[in-house]
């Protein structure tokens, strides 16, 4: 089992910053991968970010690449997700997800734990 725990959503005007961290416990994380997906009021949950907890190799949805960075701190077993030039767009619930097999898998939402979610509003 592994435990997911999301801080760092809030309220950011267009064109502004946020860092979302999710810190995982329960298990070790060099199988997993880590990941963000997003969901807007109305809409299906959609992937975001991953990131492969061995090697840091990442993938992104074409709608974030460029202005979102996923990383990891295998120390604090912390993955983040920072996001630069946020758009009213970009307002949704963003959960932290891990699963087996990489960055790849997760991409693909074959996920295994999931957390409870952070709320993400970007005011124009």
């Amino acid at each position: 089992q592994v435990q997911l725990v999301e801080t760092g959503g809030g309220l950011v005007q267009a064109g502004g910053s946020l860092r979302l961290s999710c810190a995982a416990s329960g298990r070790t994380l060099s199988s997993y991968g880590m990941g963000w997906f997003r969901q807007a009021p109305g809409k299906e949950r959609a992937f975001v970010g991953a990131i492969s907890w061995s090697d840091g190799s990442t993938s992104y949805a074409s709608s974030v690449k460029g202005r979102f960075t996923i990383s990891r701190d295998i120390a604090k077993d912390t993955v983040y997700l920072q996001m630069n030039s946020l758009k009213p767009e970009d307002t949704a619930v963003y959960h932290c997800a891990a699963g087996l097999g990489g960055h790849v898998m997760v991409a693909r939402g074959i996920v295994a734990y999931w957390g409870q979610g952070t709320q993400v509003t970007v005011s124009s």
